[in-house]
């Protein structure tokens, strides 16, 4: 038998030893939330992180099995990362074998000057809007990011603890600035967890953030943040009960309006609907 070679390797696990944790919850979130159509074109997005290149090998794996026919097209975005991380990124996608199509921003220096103390969101808000454009260019109507279950999880709790608010991480959803176009999160069911694991297993090493406050940071390390806070009250949380992000993640799939004293739905607000209902029976 012949042997196998590295990318095939790593390949082979995503689909015998990390089959449940990963191969077949991807496939659940692509069925379930309907994610993947036929003649669809998508741009897969690859930042150089773990998840994102894990993204990329399960599409590469699903257009060798399924029987849906779409094209995809992996495109990776450089807003100013230092020589390392490029070259790291631009090593993995070599090893990876994946056909990285990647262009330039000046996204960090434009964070650095006006994203103030806490640049996160503006930073994430002009990276979709570069990914979206040139997923446009090279007519995509998709573009898929590599959001896990944790992010789901983390961002819900996040908005509570930090932000005010009752807000979760949809699946998919339509671009309103870029007509035709979809965002879809395929490892929407995948724990990072088990991604974590088959990096380990592999023997990968990716870059985290990268960006000019975190650059610092050794290796795959994270700075501290909102969203490392509340990873770490789940942990905490979890020792006690195994179930919490279980829980939580269900929550989402199961809001219950008429308890809720307010909420928004397509920028109108609505409040205390339930008792209003009740007065006019």
């Amino acid at each position: 038998m012949k042997e196998l070679t590295e990318v095939q390797k790593i390949e082979r696990s995503i689909i015998t030893k990390f089959r449940k944790g990963i191969w077949s919850r991807f496939l659940e979130a692509v069925k379930k939330y309907e994610l993947i159509e036929e003649g669809d074109k998508i741009a897969v997005c690859v930042s150089g992180g773990k998840d994102s290149f894990l993204l990329a090998k399960l599409f590469q794996e699903l257009k060798r099995h399924s029987e849906i026919k779409f094209d995809a097209v992996y495109i990776g975005m450089n807003p100013g990362y230092n020589a390392e991380n490029a070259e790291l990124i631009a090593r993995n996608a070599e090893l990876l074998e994946v056909p990285l199509k990647t262009f330039n921003s000046d996204i960090f220096e434009v964070t650095d000057e006006i994203g103030g103390n806490s640049p996160c969101y503006l930073c994430a808000r002009m990276r979709r809007g570069f990914l979206y454009a040139r997923a446009k260019e090279l007519g995509c109507n998709k573009i898929a990011l590599g959001h896990h279950k944790s992010d789901v999880i983390e961002t819900t709790l996040m908005g509570m603890l930090y932000g005010g608010q009752i807000q979760g991480m949809l699946p998919k959803l339509r671009s309103n600035n870029f007509e035709g176009m979809q965002l879809i999160r395929p490892m929407y069911c995948i724990e990072e967890e088990d991604i974590i694991r088959w990096v380990n297993y592999n023997g990968l090493k990716f870059i985290a953030c990268a960006c000019k406050k975190t650059e610092g940071l050794a290796l795959g390390e994270q700075g501290y943040s909102a969203r490392q806070e509340v990873k770490e009250i789940i942990r905490r949380v979890k020792d006690k009960n195994p179930d919490v992000e279980s829980s939580v993640f269900k929550s989402i799939h199961n809001v219950q309006l008429d308890t809720l004293v307010g909420y928004k739905k397509g920028g109108k607000t609505y409040f205390m609907e339930k008792f209003k209902s009740d007065l006019k029976e």
